[in-house]
């Protein structure tokens, strides 16, 4: 590599790490009102994340994929089958917009910004107050990558990575992991020996013997 290349790189790499970090958080969003702007295959991965977490949602697109429509029949969403308007933007807690068009993209990302409300133009990591993880999901448990929209490629590989580590054990597991702890808090035991006894339930030998007792091992339970 050339002395210019390496130069280059390094100043990249310097302007990165002068952004601040992004803030991790698993948002509640039960029964939380949220607009998406825009149906179609961009926004139905992040509809479908959406419906999973709870979330009221109203849809706005003059179009929509197929999933999208079958999910408003089933009445798991709002889909109104027009173009965005500002009022859409009230009483939302949430925005997320992914449209064809750059103008409709900006327009509900500075207003949205106008108005107070967080808002996600898909694609778009400068047209965004926060972005959507790459997560895996076992019952409970989520893992959740994120390159701040650098390598969307390297989440996906270490997406695949992670779903070979934890398997779908882990979702009974974290679900009798659960009824552990309420357990043992309901025992007059010492921060120290409930500390001591919840580590050894959640250690590697732990979730051994909890596949022990249900019949089954790590390999079985991954096949």
């Amino acid at each position: 590599m050339s002395s210019t290349n390496r130069n280059a790189i390094s100043e990249l790499s310097s302007l990165l790490n002068e952004r601040p970090a992004l803030f991790p958080v698993f948002l509640k969003l039960d029964g939380r009102r949220v607009l998406v702007v825009g149906a179609g295959k961009l926004a139905e991965p992040k509809i479908e994340a959406l419906l999973t977490a709870g979330a009221s949602l109203l849809v706005v697109a003059p179009k929509a994929s197929s999933n999208v429509q079958r999910w408003a029949r089933e009445k798991k969403l709002c889909w109104e089958e027009r173009t965005f308007e500002f009022t859409d933007l009230e009483g939302v807690c949430l925005v997320v917009c992914a449209t064809s068009s750059a103008a409709i993209n900006l327009a509900v990302f500075e207003e949205s910004r106008l108005r107070g409300l967080l808002c996600s133009v898909v694609d778009e990591k400068e047209l965004a107050d926060y972005l959507f993880p790459t997560v895996l999901r076992r019952g409970a448990l989520q893992l959740a990558i994120s390159t701040a929209g650098n390598s969307p490629a390297l989440e996906q590989r270490l997406l695949d990575e992670l779903t070979e580590q934890y398997g779908p054990e882990y979702e009974g597991w974290l679900e009798w992991l659960g009824k552990a702890r309420a357990s043992i808090f309901a025992d007059p035991l010492s921060p120290r020996r409930r500390r001591t006894l919840l580590r050894k339930l959640a250690s590697q030998r732990g979730l051994e013997d909890f596949l022990r007792r249900e019949g089954m091992t790590v390999a079985q339970e991954n096949r």
